[in-house]
């Protein structure tokens, strides 16, 4: 029959190896937070750089935003210089 000693040490290795378990589990946990983080970063990275594309696409090289012909249809310029 096991001693009471041997009973203790075999209580405490079981204890031991889940608190290792947790531990471990731990880690793996800090590290997909750690990875989604960086996955966030980059999504958001992308998006701000589709929007300044977006932006710069749409202004004039000289930065106005005011059409070429003034804001007239052709049909319009033509009636005006008639």
């Amino acid at each position: 029959m096991p001693s009471a000693r041997s009973r203790q040490v075999a209580a405490l290795l079981l204890c031991g190896a889940i608190g290792a378990g947790s531990l471990t589990g731990c880690e793996t946990t800090q590290e997909k937070a750690a990875a989604q983080r960086a996955e966030s970063a980059r999504i958001l990275k992308a998006r701000a750089k589709r929007q300044a594309r977006r932006k710069n696409h749409k202004q004039k090289a000289d930065g106005t935003k005011v059409p070429a012909y003034g804001g007239k249809s052709s049909r319009r310029q033509q009636r005006g210089k008639g």
